[in-house]
């Protein structure tokens, strides 16, 4: 038995769908609400909350392997509960920003689920993951809207990565060996700003978008409200504000993993179009 945890979001969801598509089975998909999730054929949804660790502990009946995304509930108690259930090997989303960013909070929040983990005897695999695409989202209102995309630090690239990249490594390094006790930085295949991926967007809407470039000061207050202070400060810092040479950088690790090229944001921009008509 496979778990997937994050079963409905960006990279369980393409996870799901890949092992499924390959005939790797059983499988089974961790949600909030497993009424309401719509899992590929024989793939079974069990409810949970990470917020309630004990909630938990009846998928992990049987479980063999483990996509496990961290820091939605208590990781100790989570994980210590995957030790009791002899889990064998578990694939932890992490983020690049432990290796470019160890002084943010986050990064260290990232760092300490990862010794968590290794601390606790099972087989363990890590992806740290560079800015993922699908944060383009919190441009749909605007863009719908007809409105102007604002973002700070409109000139940085970076190399942005398909959430489906994320999963496509996942599942190797679920179903297939040398993988165990490897740590694996993730990125897209090419570095692109803000004012680019607004411009991929715009071009598979087949229309203009507007795009201006705002301070740190506005994108701060702006973000405050939802992230709270220092999540704001660091996401600002990773996005331009303080930006390491190794954020920076392309990595080949997708097509090395997979044998497959890692996926333009373009291609990202046109699955998802419809997101933003």
């Amino acid at each position: 038995m496979i778990l997937v945890t994050g079963a409905t979001g960006n990279i369980g969801s393409a996870l799901l769908k890949e092992l499924h598509a390959r005939g790797v089975g059983p499988l089974r998909g961790l949600t909030r609400d497993a009424a309401r999730a719509v899992f590929p054929e024989g793939g079974e949804a069990v409810q949970g909350d990470f917020a309630e660790s004990a909630s938990v502990k009846p998928a992990l009946k049987g479980v063999r392997s483990l996509f496990l995304v961290s820091r939605l509930g208590s990781d100790a108690d989570i994980l210590e509960a995957v030790r009791q259930a002899e889990v064998e090997h578990v694939v932890l989303v992490s983020s690049i920003t432990v290796q470019t960013h160890p002084h943010l909070g986050p990064a260290g929040e990232n760092l300490a689920v990862e010794q968590l983990l290794k601390e606790t005897g099972m087989a363990w695999t890590i992806l740290r993951p560079t800015q993922f695409a699908s944060n383009a989202l919190m441009w749909v209102a605007s863009i719908r809207g007809r409105e102007t995309v604002r973002a700070p630090y409109a000139e940085t690239a970076l190399p942005t990565i398909h959430p489906a990249d994320i999963a496509s490594v996942a599942r190797v390094a679920m179903t297939e060996p040398g993988h165990h006790g490897r740590t694996y930085a993730l990125t897209g295949p090419e570095p692109i700003t803000a004012r680019q991926q607004v411009e991929a967007i715009a071009g598979v809407l087949g229309r203009e978008v507007p795009f201006a470039e705002i301070s740190r000061r506005q994108a701060h207050a702006q973000m405050v409200a939802v992230f709270g202070v220092e999540a704001a400060d660091a996401v600002l810092d990773v996005t331009g504000g303080d930006v390491n040479p190794e954020l920076l950088m392309v990595r080949d690790t997708v097509s090395q993993v997979t044998g497959t090229p890692a996926r333009p944001f373009r291609q990202w921009a046109s699955e998802n179009a419809d997101a933003f008509r």
